[in-house]
């Protein structure tokens, strides 16, 4: 009894197995599909499998319209061959019965019969008409559609790849979705390539449909009166009846599946399928629709037309135009209702206080006139702070924080402003339409325009229209579009206030980060050397003279070493500069790693350094005024001719003197970097560009 119950379990088990096995059943199918071009079928398999072929096209075109873009059924040149192959084995099947027996089965018969109405020219008529719509028209059509979108698509790839690389370097998309567009690109190519290659199996089934209906009208009236006797009247009726049947049955099917082609490879990318497409744009427009019920009026009026049908159609038509208006006016009062909804919901929001608490790290306010230079064609400024974040976390080795781009209507129209937690750091002009020429010293004659200064490094400057844009830059100016200058601005910006922006969250950050590598490293520092804040103190105090801290490892190690002697911020920012030397000095040196220095006179160093005097703040160089400007004046002299030179100026001095000096100069001499002697490695060649030597 056990036995008995499991088997047919079993046997049912072994069948979903191999239907689960879709590998192993198409290879079944074809050469099924292929068994039949040779052995002989009964009638009644050769209904069910004319049946079949006749559901299979119906299954196939319904699939291709609710399709929402031509990928969505990529297997279709494929299964189109497979498909044609199946049709034309019933097509030898069919020929071989008819041939033999004189009958070809129920349904065969049936077309024959009922569709032609037993008129053998009717039947005739009807299936050229067929094939004329299927191979002049259908088949023509959607295989020269693939072929120029197989071309478009292959010409277009070159320039999608590199859209997909441009948004992958902006940080706009990560690498899986970069891979995902890839892997889209390339499956579009193959598949307007495959179906170029599979129009050209259903226009030779066309053909070969033809073809077989003259083998079977010929040679079936030639068996019929040769092999069977029949009187030629006879084997003409009954065999051309056959003939067209069996055409007909075949036909349609092949029509059905002609008409998913053309629908495949003419399908645009939507959201919908194609249903949803059509009602929305074709019937989305109640105007269209009343003045096309007009039209068909008029037509019923002019006499000698028929009344009924334009009337019924031109209600129809009036009727759709009116339930469309309905419609959109609930929709429109349905989006009202929801608005209002929202309002209360932002005024209830706004009543509480601590909603209005939080500052945005950054912010930028645009006078009304720019606000389309938020998302302009060809990479607008939400795109450029991207790639500014990208940019600045692979140089200065922090994550700068989301940039709020926001209007504001009380400034002027062409004005910008930038804010650090709610205090205004910067602000500019941008004028859309015009560009920025700006003079580096080369500019061989004046040119016209708005007379302006550049906001990032306060160059003089002059908005130009866009016609002068070539004479600019032929006299020597250097041109640059709006967007160009807000983004220069706000990198200057990011690079001047990263010490500020720096929380101790980011630095928890960047330790994290870290210890997934390096993990004793973090360990030993935090493990009660360091406290996160004096971690970050260092961190900003690196930053502040725009040194990177992308190289953490050297600097966790080395505040590991150090910070058992001291807790001094300070000391242990000096001993982390000393071990990125070589950093340091790569960042000031040009391409022939020539650094360009001043120094101070031997005795005045002495004098600098005896003056210094502890503060709250660390060691500060307390000297007379006078005396200080005349030493700052004469290493900003000595600073212009480092910089027209196209090199940043850097002041040499000892290691005690080094951040006292910086603190002392860094108001009036912001852009002076200052190095120790012991930062200076052998990498690079030291040039001296001048020695102050200021009097007492």
């Amino acid at each position: 009894m056990v036995v008995q119950a499991q088997a047919p379990g079993k046997r049912k088990g072994g069948l979903l197995v191999l239907l689960q096995q879709t590998d192993i059943a198409l290879a079944l199918v074809v050469m099924l599909i292929i068994v039949m071009m040779v052995v002989p079928m009964p009638t009644a398999l050769l209904d069910l499998l004319i049946a079949l072929n006749i559901s299979i096209g119906v299954t196939i075109l319904l699939v291709s319209i609710y399709a929402k873009e031509p990928l969505d059924f990529s297997v279709f040149p494929t299964l189109l061959l497979v498909v044609t192959l199946f049709r034309l084995a019933l097509n030898v099947s069919s020929t071989r019965v008819i041939l033999l027996h004189g009958h070809a089965g129920n349904i065969i018969q049936s077309f024959g019969n009922f569709v032609v109405g037993g008129s053998l020219i009717v039947g005739i008529v009807i299936f050229l008409i067929l094939m004329v719509i299927q191979f002049v028209v259908i088949t023509n059509g959607a295989g020269r559609v693939a072929e120029v979108a197989a071309r478009f698509t292959l010409d277009a790839m070159p320039g999608k790849q590199m859209s997909i690389d441009a948004e992958l370097n902006a940080g706009v998309i990560n690498e899986e979705q970069a891979r995902t567009r890839r892997r889209q690109i390339a499956g579009e190519a193959d598949f307007y390539g495959a179906m170029d290659g599979a129009s050209k199996f259903v226009k030779g089934d066309a053909m070969a449909a033809i073809l077989i209906v003259a083998v079977n009208l010929f040679g079936g009236i030639a068996v019929g009166v040769v092999q069977q006797g029949m009187a030629i009247g006879e084997a003409v009726q009954t065999f051309s009846l056959l003939t067209i049947g069996e055409g007909l049955v075949s036909q349609i099917p092949a029509l059905l599946i002609s008409t998913a082609t053309g629908i495949i490879v003419t399908r645009a990318t939507s959201e919908g399928n194609l249903g949803d497409d059509i009602r929305i744009q074709l019937f989305s427009h109640p105007r269209t629709l009343f003045v096309v019920s007009g039209i068909l009026l008029g037509f019923g009026i002019v006499p000698g037309l028929p009344k009924l049908p334009f009337f019924a159609l031109a209600a129809m038509a009036g009727g759709a135009g009116y339930f469309v208006r309905s419609s959109q006016k609930q929709a429109a009062l349905v989006e009202a209702e929801r608005q209002v909804e929202e309002a209360k919901v932002e005024e209830t929001a706004v009543d509480n206080v601590v909603n209005l608490l939080p500052l945005d790290p950054m912010e930028i306010e645009l006078g009304y006139a720019l606000l389309p230079l938020v998302d302009s064609p060809g990479g607008g400024l939400l795109h450029r702070i991207t790639t500014i974040r990208r940019q600045l976390a692979l140089e200065m080795g922090v994550i700068v924080p989301s940039v709020r781009v926001r209007d504001n209507l009380l400034m002027s129209p062409n004005t910008y402003k930038v804010n650090l937690r709610g205090i205004e750091i910067g602000r500019g002009e941008l004028f859309n339409g015009r560009y920025l020429a700006m003079n580096a010293g080369m500019a061989t004659a004046p040119i016209d325009g708005i007379p302006t200064e550049e906001p990032a490094f306060g160059l003089p400057a002059t908005w130009i229209d866009n016609g002068q844009r070539d004479r600019a830059e032929i006299l020597g100016y250097t041109v640059v579009d709006p967007q160009s200058v807000v983004a220069t601005h706000l990198t200057e910006l990011f690079r001047r206030h990263a010490s500020d922006l720096l929380g101790r969250q980011d630095v928890q950050n960047l330790l994290a980060n870290l210890k997934a590598d390096y993990p004793a490293v973090v360990e030993e520092l935090t493990g009660g050397l360091m406290t996160l804040g004096e971690i970050q103190r260092v961190l900003q105090n690196l930053l502040s003279e725009r040194v990177s801290v992308r190289d953490l490892l050297t600097i966790c190690e080395t505040l590991a070493t150090h910070a058992r002697n001291t807790k001094d911020p300070e000391l242990l920012t000096e001993q982390v500069r000393l071990a990125l030397a070589r950093s340091i000095c790569t960042q000031y040196a040009g391409e022939d790693r020539v650094l360009h220095v001043i120094t101070l006179a031997p005795r005045l160093e002495q004098m600098l350094v005896t003056s210094m005097q502890p503060t709250d703040q660390g060691p500060a160089i307390l000297i007379d005024p006078n005396l200080a400007n005349r030493m700052l004046t004469e290493v900003a002299g000595k600073m212009e001719i480092i910089a027209a030179m196209g090199r940043t100026p850097v002041l040499l001095c000892s290691g005690r003197l080094r951040r006292p000096f910086r603190r002392m100069a860094e108001r009036i001499l912001p852009g002076l970097a200052v190095l120790a002697f012991g930062e200076v490695t052998t990498e690079v060649d030291v040039q001296s560009a001048g020695m102050v030597d200021a009097d007492e």
